[in-house]
Order: C-alpha cells, then sequence, then structure tokens
C-alpha cells in the first residue's frame, strides 16, 4: 500500500531545461520594468512605500528633491548618475541607498543621522534583493472602478445557495451532495473519479487531518472489523470529540493570527515576552473544542470585551487575536496596520493594508476605507499586564499570596525609582512606555528623563513584567478595551502620520456596504466591525473560513490563493460547491464540526491518492479532484508521531510555552510550544513552520533534507 503521507524521499519529474533564450530573459529581467506579482505588490505596499513616504519623500519626494535624489518612483531610483544609479535590482550590498541607510560611508540617512530601525532596513535590503518591484504602473482604484467591479468580481457577489447539479453516473461512486459538484466538472472532462482508498488508510488520513497524530493500532483493527454502512461517520465523529481536535486545528488557526509568545525586536533594552500569550492560544483550543459558532469566534476575538458577561471574562482571552502581533517598536501606526492586517487578510481574505499610503491599485479598497479601520483600532487601548482582566485559574492560596507579594515589592521599587530621580514623566511618555495607573506622578522635579533615565527605567519596569511571565502569575486576558474618548481618524497623507489629510468617520468597508457604509456608532466601533464580518450578509467571511477548511482537508484550496479574495488572486476551480458549503456552513449554525463532516464523510474525501496518468493528462494540476492530493506531515505532526509512536508524548493541555528545540526538550505537543518571533529555531524553519511576523493563510512546503 503506498504511504498517503510522505516524510522523506523526495522525487522530482517533469523536469525540462528552458531554452537558452528563455534562461537569458530571466537573468536579465530584475533590471527592466516587469509586471510583479501579487506577493511583491504586497510587500511593496506593506514594507517599503510606508517608509520611503514617512522617512523619504519630505526631502527627496515630489515636492523636494535633495542633492538632485529622488525616491518616489522606480525610474528615478534607477536614474543613470556620475556614481552609477540609487540603487541595482538584486545587489543591495553594491546599491548607494543601502550603504546610506546602513551608515557605511560617509552618507548617512536619514539626515538627522539617526538610523533607520533594523526591520525597515532589512525590508530595504530584501526588496533590492528581489528587484525592486514597484506597481506604479497600475492605476488607482476609483469610484467608478469600485461600482463595476462590485457588478463583476466573484467574491463580492452575495453567496449563493446552488442545487446540486445532475450527473450521469451517481450509483456508483456518490455518498453525499456534496460529490455531485465534483462528477459533474469531471464529467465535463471526461475524467472518472478514484475508487474509495482502504479503511487503513482512510483511517490514518482522517486521524492525522484531524488530531495531528497516527490512530493507534486497536483503533486501526476496530474500524477495519466494523462492516457497518456508517462506520468511518463513527471515527469522524470520534475524533472530532477527542480533545486532540482543538490543539491541531488551533494550531491552523494560530497559524492565521500570527501567533507568538514574543513582541519582535524592541530597543531600550525593553522586556519582550508577552507573558499572558498563552491564554489566547488556550482560548483557541477550547472553543475549538466546544464547537463555538464560527460567528462568535469571531466576535469574541475582536471585541470579547464587549461581550463578555458579569464573573465571565474568558471571552476577552479571545483578543490575544489583535494584541500578540509584532509591536514594530512601540510604533503605534504599524501596530494598527497589523491588527488591520489580520482581521481584514485573515477573516475576510482581503488586502486592506495596500490602502495604507495611497488607494488599493487591484481592489475597490479606497485609502478612506483603510483609515476608517485605523480610526476604530486607534481608538482601542490596552492595559498594562498586571491590571488587564484575571481569568478562571485554580491557583492555591499559597502561590496567589507568594504572587501578590512579589508583584507589590516590584511596583514599590518602580515607585521608589521614580520618587529618587525625581522625575516629572509627561502623560503621552506614560503611554509610550507603559507605566501603570498607580505610578506616583507628583515627582519632586520637573524634568523628563533622558535616554540612559529611560533605559534605567526600562529595567526596573521589566521586573514587573518578569513577575507576569514567571510561574506564580494567575492567567490574565490580552484583552483590548475601548478608549474615554474615541479617535476621530484622518487620512494620513501617503502614510505619513505627520500630514493629516481629510477626516473619516470609523466605519466598515465601502465594497460591503452596498456602497453606503455608516459611521459606528457604539465606542471605538470594534463591536461593530465584529458584527458586519460576521455576518450572513458579508459574502466573504463564510467562502474565506470554508475554503481554508478545504485546503486543509484536501491540500489546496477551492480557491488556491487562501489570503487574497480579491481581483489578483485565483477565481475558485468549483464557486458553486464553494458557495454551496459557505451557505451550508452558516444554515448549520456557524459549526466547523459539521462542515468538516460534510467534507470528510464524501466520497471526494474518500478517494484513493494514487496517480492515474490519462487522468493527468487532461488534468495535472489535479484542479478537478480526481484523485487526492498526497500531503507532506507538517513539522507539528511530523514531531508529535515520533513521540507518540515512542509512548513518550506528554498530553497534559493549556499553560505556559514549553521550549521544543532546546534542553531539557519538552515533550508536549508541538502547539504548547513557545514561540519567539525574533529567534525561531531553525528546526521550525527548516519545516515551513509558518512565520509568527504576519497572518498565514497557509504554509509553504518546499523540498528539504527530510
Amino acid at each position: 500500500m503506498p504511504n498517503e503521507v510522505s516524510t522523506g524521499a523526495i522525487i522530482v519529474t517533469n523536469f525540462r531545461m528552458l531554452p537558452i533564450r528563455t534562461s537569458l530573459a530571466l537573468l536579465i529581467l530584475p533590471l527592466a520594468a516587469r509586471a510583479i506579482t501579487p506577493e511583491e505588490a504586497e510587500f511593496f505596499e506593506k514594507k517599503i512605500r510606508p517608509v520611503l513616504a514617512e522617512q523619504c519623500y519630505k526631502c527627496h519626494g515630489p515636492d523636494k528633491q535633495k542633492g538632485d535624489v529622488r525616491l518616489d518612483s522606480r525610474a528615478a531610483l534607477l536614474k543613470p548618475a556620475e556614481d552609477g544609479p540609487i540603487a541595482t535590482p538584486g545587489k543591495p550590498d553594491e546599491s548607494e541607498l543601502i550603504r546610506t541607510i546602513r551608515h557605511v560611508g560617509d552618507s548617512k540617512m536619514p539626515a538627522k543621522g539617526e538610523k533607520l530601525p533594523e526591520d525597515q532596513i532589512a525590508a530595504l535590503t530584501e526588496w533590492v534583493k528581489m528587484g525592486m518591484p514597484w506597481p506604479e504602473s497600475d492605476k488607482p482604484a476609483t469610484a467608478g472602478a469600485s461600482t463595476e467591479a462590485t457588478k463583476t468580481h466573484w467574491s463580492w457577489q452575495p453567496v449563493a445557495n446552488p442545487a446540486a447539479p445532475a450527473v450521469q453516473d451517481e450509483a456508483k461512486w456518490i455518498r453525499s451532495e456534496l460529490d455531485r459538484f465534483i462528477l459533474a466538472k469531471l464529467e465535463e472532462k471526461k475524467i472518472a473519479p478514484s475508487p474509495l482508498a482502504p479503511k487503513r488508510t482512510l483511517i490514518r488520513r482522517a486521524t492525522y487531518d484531524l488530531t495531528g497524530l497516527p490512530p493507534t493500532a486497536e483503533e486501526i483493527a476496530a474500524f477495519e472489523s466494523d462492516a457497518s454502512p456508517g462506520a468511518f461517520a463513527k471515527v469522524v465523529d470520534r475524533l472530532l470529540a477527542s480533545p486532540r481536535y482543538g490543539e491541531r486545528w488551533g494550531r491552523y488557526w494560530l497559524d492565521v493570527a500570527r501567533y507568538s509568545d514574543t513582541k519582535g525586536y524592541l530597543a531600550g533594552g525593553e522586556e519582550r515576552r508577552y507573558p499572558f500569550a498563552y491564554t489566547y492560544r488556550d482560548w483557541v483550543i477550547q472553543a475549538l473544542n466546544r464547537d463555538l459558532p464560527y460567528d462568535q469566534f469571531i466576535i469574541q476575538q475582536i471585541a470579547g470585551d464587549q461581550v463578555a458577561k458579569d464573573g465571565d471574562p474568558t471571552p476577552m482571552a479571545a483578543q490575544g487575536f489583535l494584541t500578540v502581533g509584532r509591536r514594530f517598536l512601540n510604533n503605534q501606526p504599524d501596530i494598527i496596520d497589523d491588527r488591520i492586517d489580520v482581521v481584514c487578510r485573515g477573516l475576510m481574505g482581503l488586502s486592506v493594508g495596500c490602502a495604507r499610503c495611497h488607494d488599493h491599485k487591484f481592489d475597490p479598497i479606497p485609502t478612506k476605507d483603510y483609515y476608517a479601520l485605523y480610526g476604530v483600532f486607534a481608538s482601542s487601548v490596552e492595559r498594562p499586564s498586571h491590571e488587564q482582566p484575571a481569568l478562571p485559574a485554580t491557583q492555591d492560596a499559597k502561590t496567589d499570596a507568594e504572587y501578590r507579594q512579589e508583584l507589590a515589592a516590584r511596583e514599590a521599587e518602580v515607585a521608589q525609582f521614580v520618587e529618587d530621580k525625581g522625575q516629572l514623566f509627561a502623560w503621552r511618555m506614560l503611554v509610550t512606555l507603559g507605566v501603570p495607573a498607580w505610578l506616583p506622578q507628583s515627582p519632586k522635579a520637573p524634568l523628563l528623563l533622558d535616554r540612559a533615565g529611560r533605559e534605567a527605567f526600562t529595567k526596573v519596569k521589566n521586573k514587573i513584567e518578569n513577575v507576569m511571565a514567571g510561574p506564580l502569575a494567575p492567567p490574565r486576558a490580552m484583552a483590548l478595551f475601548d478608549a474615554p474618548q474615541p479617535v476621530n481618524p484622518h487620512v494620513f497623507v501617503r502614510g505619513n502620520p505627520a500630514r493629516p489629510g481629510d477626516p473619516v468617520p470609523r466605519r466598515f468597508l465601502t465594497i460591503l456596504s452596498g456602497g453606503d457604509p455608516q459611521p459606528f456608532a457604539a465606542g471605538s466601533g470594534r463591536l461593530e466591525l465584529a458584527q458586519a464580518i460576521a455576518n450572513k450578509s458579508n459574502p466573504l467571511t463564510a467562502r474565506v473560513m470554508v475554503n481554508r477548511v478545504w485546503n486543509l482537508h484536501f491540500g489546496r484550496g477551492l480557491v488556491r490563493t487562501p489570503g487574497d479574495f480579491g481581483t489578483k488572486g485565483e477565481p475558485p476551480t468549483h464557486p458553486e460547491l464553494l458557495d454551496w458549503l459557505a451557505a451550508r456552513f452558516m444554515a448549520e449554525g456557524w459549526s466547523l464540526k459539521k462542515l468538516h463532516r460534510t467534507m470528510m464523510l464524501s466520497a471526494t474525501y474518500q478517494q484513493v491518492s494514487d496517480d492515474r496518468p490519462e487522468a493527468a493528462l487532461a488534468d495535472p494540476e489535479n484542479r478537478l479532484v480526481w484523485h487526492m492530493n498526497r500531503r507532506r506531515l507538517d513539522f507539528e505532526s511530523m514531531r508529535d508521531s515520533l513521540l507518540a509512536c515512542a509512548g513518550q508524548l506528554d498530553l497534559q493541555m493549556g499553560g505556559r510555552g514549553v521550549e521544543l528545540a532546546a534542553p531539557p526538550y519538552a515533550t508536549r505537543r508541538a502547539v504548547y510550544g513557545y514561540i519567539d518571533r525574533q529567534n525561531l529555531p531553525g528546526v521550525f524553519r527548516t519545516f515551513d513552520f509558518a512565520s509568527p511576523d504576519q497572518s498565514s493563510p497557509q504554509r509553504f512546503v518546499t523540498t528539504v533534507p527530510q
């Protein structure tokens, strides 16, 4: 029997040498203007254009060209000069732009002499290395284009509930209505579906899909001996009821949520750990295990503070979806941009972040839509870690007393530092440094901290964070709350916060509001935003989630760009099936477990994965799903399977993250591993672990020496 999930041997087939002329063209392509991919466009709009606009355009933009240098177009960067162009595509080390921002040589930029943050330098370096992709030839979307796109693009049309198509040969193969959609497409191409897989293959496939672990010998034997028509349904129901299900699919969701236990790079010695990120991870696992309806799953992650009931702060733990992202040196516009991205791309498949500096180049999302959402998150605030809502815990009285004593001592140390230094903290500095409300604010002398003083204060303040991250601290939610006074947002001209433009109300996206979005009226508007996303009339939300589940069961989505349902994304291979599943998903109470059953109990899911040359000729990429796609075990399943087979897997659930790649090498499931976004262990990267720096709609699958 062929091994369906490969972990080792790599077979390379169908390799063809490119013609010499084609090869030469590829070599010189980066030097000429070229069409760029959606991924390159997104990288430029999120990582490059904001830096150029904020740091460079005031001296080297359309209004002023200091030193005859202009940086607001690719052509200007490539303009021949006496000493050569400002930048050379593909060669960052030879580019004057990169040398200047690295402060190599006499010329140092920005002009004030302070270097750009390291992450911005790295992004610009990577951009030059990529060939300097710049989508300047694409026209921005306009109101007219927006209206036309609404009429034509498939993803913005209402979700239909089509009837299953008639098929010719239904008696031999079809097991559910889902199969009719697949078989109808196959019959059009005169391709026969594949037969059902053997029972041993099916239980292995289902067990890995739903739990990320191999089936036991006893489970295999029981299934093979069960001759009843509903034998496989019993297997699926047992797996969905297992607590291992929430751990498996919780890890998939953490990819979307760019989960990490750390904040990323921060200056001045600030504590980088998130003391309570694990409470979000645990909430996700518990929510999936109890099959929390997906619309509520969304609402709690965006506005848990506003739906939590008295005495039960648990929904606030869901807001880690917003708060576990990178902290970008505490740059507020970047933090908000990250939250807009995880909400819009993660939940609706829309790259709204591209509209930060200008109207979206490809989709009907004007800049005003971006800043309408910006105002929602600018009107939301966090509290210091030890002032966040406490979650239910089973901590004994002795441990709790030790924790309170330690916390009080550290708080007193911070207060004493302020009194001894005789410093006056401006309110803005309090907010920036995260100083808690209890800190005395009437020190002796009206002096502001210098750099050394700030670093000294940060070291003292970190002691409180260390207590929060220690074993004594009870769990707390990483919640957001509405600010006392909501922010009235303005467009930032070219993405520059120092250049406020037209005011915009806090509201939802125009394209998803019938062209007439109404201003949010309640506080920040986060609850109204969440309800707009989780609304049955929203054409994207259910489709995106159904596609994500299909992708994880079948290895490829019905839409093969799961993070981009816009005009640059791929259209669905089976649009009627996608809508049928989305309509059923919503009609059945947004139940993910019912969605799993619908897919897994189909003949489509239960096909063998064997190749068939005659079918491959007609559909080489298996877009019509004439057989099951073979898939490699991902990092978590591979690691956890080794421990399970050795009898060493620790099935304890919940709690703080553990070290997987350093001694003493914890044996808990990989979903409980400690994720350091700045220093992700090499073994994670080797086996295609999702980047915790941004929302990941799907993982890359690469050929690596496994």
